[in-house]
């Protein structure tokens, strides 16, 4: 897996995984890339800074955990929380909802053993593992602030 920082063309900056550096480009080449704040497909590479590893010799800290959370007073709280909303929406209006099977109906797809088409549903830990280790494109579909309560 490798992580991107990525920009698009309204300036938003913003992180998003990938398989290795391949599905980067092909994802790009696709036109598939998009902002979550503002929707433009408009997306390119951000400059990063390169992560330099410790001397063989030298205990390795645990990388602190980074999470998506902007605070009550963070000034795009507001912004993001409503483009996540836009982004659930839309998922849910085009796409498929498959329940638990949708690891399964993703591997089909895959496999040109149905046709493809938009679908949403739930996978385990282990679903998901497999199926990036397979390289099956798929993207979480981001959790709403309100379903946390």
């Amino acid at each position: 897996m490798i992580q991107y920082s990525l920009i698009c063309e309204n300036d938003h900056k913003f992180e998003a995984w990938f398989k290795n550096a391949s599905a980067y480009d092909v994802q790009s080449e696709k036109g598939v890339l998009e902002c979550p704040l503002c929707g433009t497909r408009t997306v390119n590479k951000a400059l990063m800074a390169p992560a330099v590893g410790k001397k063989s010799n030298q205990k390795a800290e645990a990388a602190p955990q980074k999470t998506m959370a902007l605070s009550a007073g963070h000034p795009e709280q507001q912004e993001v929380r409503e483009a996540l909303r836009r982004l659930r929406s839309k998922v849910e209006s085009e796409a498929e909802y498959v329940g638990d099977r949708f690891a399964e109906e993703a591997r089909k797809m895959a496999d040109d053993a149905e046709q493809k088409r938009g679908i949403y549903g739930e996978a385990t830990a282990e679903e998901v593992t497999s199926l990036i280790e397979d390289e099956i494109d798929f993207m979480p579909l981001p959790r709403l602030p309100e379903e946390h309560n």
